[in-house]
């Protein structure tokens, strides 16, 4: 049986439409599963929304809405986007389905019995934008005397009765998680941030709300509802099944990735695992928190209206070039700015000028001079074995970067043994070789053709249709497997290949792709 492999992404909340932010990580875990599933496992992927708290019900109620109502149509917006950037969830969660309500009760029971749970009174101050809470020491002073929470949002003092959880007593079983597995926080970045925090000392924290009833309520306490990170948080449980332990959780969990943005790692990191403590859940193996993507530079906001819709981004430039774009240009881990001039320029390098070209002119050439016949071997040369080790070698390079998470770093090599398809083509001139040496000529040929199936294969979890669409041209797919064989059988078994079309056409900032 496959190895399993769960990878999440952190569920977004739908106060807003999704921007390009919720886009690239929706794009980078997608990117992930696929691979995955490339190299044989058997992947479970979940994305979704987060749909309680107060800024739900103070903007359903500034929209003369209930919350329940604003909830499914902003969530439709995330759902929407999931299906038009091609991604590959195994389910879509919402914070408001049957399942989870019970998936949360469980895990507070859970925690109420070991006794980390204890009913006292709040006083403190809350971000409403964050759904979260600050100690004093946290705040920043902003225009007017505003206190400002790290993130630079506004909080307010809140005063109410809460449930606490006790989140202090877990400071020193956090640490020596830290110590004992320093790749459950990365990018180092993240891990050193959280190190600081926990190291400054642990306060309880409150876990429920009586101000508002939009939340999953409390078993046992009535007027309270959950905390929205605990509800939030324990999705990545509710997808697989929890609290029911056989099935699907005993297969997945724990998880093996939780992708999320570098402004949420403290509730991933110290209280997530904190409540999985608690509960006697083992814990993920890894949360790993990419950066923002910047317009031009600049952080998006409402205020300076440079936020884009990655919807319309994708029409107007195709899904599989924004994908490219996002996972080519940015760090994995870091930050990343993008421009309509970055992606047009970028896309046109890469797949239009280097690999589109390379693969419609070599098949092009076989459909019009071998009437579509696979090249037979041909006479070979050691310029053949060479580009051979090449492309096999930067493929290598790309599978064990995508591993450890450097996607950039992967398309880069991928892109290394494009570059030197086209040298090799360029070098060896199979169109001047037609009537010097048609041998040699086919033997130039069949490389090239092995090479641009390899490569598309390889380039599949980030450009999923335009890989396809390559690969059906020559009757593969992405799940068959990198290597000589599949050529071997196609040109014995009488294949002959149609007039390709183009799969990547070049794009300018004035219009769609064709």
């Amino acid at each position: 049986m496959a190895e399993p492999y769960y990878i999440t992404t952190a569920i977004h909340y739908p106060n807003g439409k999704p921007h390009i932010g919720h886009a690239y990580e929706m794009i980078a875990a997608d990117a992930i599963a696929r691979f995955q599933r490339q190299m044989g496992r058997d992947v479970r992927f979940q994305t979704g929304t987060d749909e309680h708290g107060l800024k739900i019900a103070q903007t359903a109620r500034g929209r003369d809405m209930t919350p329940r109502e604003l909830a499914d149509e902003m969530s439709s917006y995330f759902s929407a986007m999931a299906g038009e950037l091609n991604i590959s969830y195994d389910r879509f969660i919402r914070t408001v389905d049957a399942d989870h309500y019970a998936a949360s009760q469980a895990i507070w029971k859970a925690m109420e019995a070991k006794g980390d749970l204890y009913l006292d009174r709040y006083e403190g101050w809350y971000s409403v934008r964050d759904e979260a809470f600050y100690e004093e020491k946290e705040l920043t002073e902003g225009e007017g005397g505003v206190k400002l929470s790290p993130q630079g949002t506004p909080v307010e003092w809140t005063a109410e009765e809460t449930w606490f959880f006790r989140l202090s007593r877990y400071q020193q079983p956090l640490l020596d998680l830290y110590a004992a597995q320093p790749e459950f926080i990365q990018p180092e970045r993240s891990r050193n941030e959280i190190l600081k925090f926990v190291e400054g000392g642990l306060t309880d924290l409150s876990v429920s709300r009586t101000s508002f009833d939009w939340g999953v309520p409390v078993p046992d306490a009535p007027g309270h509802v959950m905390y929205v990170w605990v509800d939030a948080l324990t999705n990545y449980l509710t997808g697989i099944g929890y609290p029911e332990m056989d099935g699907p959780l005993a297969r997945y969990w724990p998880a093996d990735l939780h992708l999320i943005g570098k402004d949420i790692v403290r509730f991933h990191a110290v209280y997530w695992p904190a409540f999985l403590m608690s509960a006697g859940i083992d814990l993920p193996k890894q949360v790993f928190a990419h950066g923002f993507i910047l317009n031009r530079g600049e952080k998006m906001s409402k205020s300076t209206g440079n936020v884009v819709d990655p919807i319309e981004l994708a029409r107007l430039y195709g899904v599989d070039a924004l994908r490219y774009f996002l996972l080519r240009e940015v760090n994995f881990g870091g930050d990343g700015s993008f421009s309509d001039e970055a992606i047009v320029t970028r896309a046109n390098a890469d797949l239009a000028n280097s690999f589109g070209n390379l693969a419609q002119r070599t098949l092009a050439f076989i459909a019009k001079n071998l009437e579509g016949v696979l090249p037979q071997p041909g006479r070979s040369d050691a310029a053949d074995g060479e580009l051979a080790a090449t492309v096999g070698a930067e493929i290598e390079q790309f599978r064990t970067h995508f591993a450890a998470l450097n996607l950039n770093q992967a398309v880069e090599a991928w892109m290394r043994a494009v570059f030197a398809c086209n040298q090799y083509i360029d070098v060896q001139a199979p169109w001047a070789l037609r009537k010097s040496d048609p041998e040699r000529m086919h033997a130039v040929l069949g490389t090239l053709v092995r090479a641009i199936h390899d490569l598309a294969i390889c380039i599949w979890p980030v450009i999923p249709q335009s890989a396809e669409r390559l690969l059906a041209q020559i009757e593969c797919t992405p799940a068959d497997p990198i290597g000589p064989d599949w050529y071997d059988a196609m040109a014995s078994g009488g294949f002959r290949l149609d007039p390709p079309t183009g799969i990547f056409p070049r794009l300018d900032l004035q219009s769609a792709p064709a």
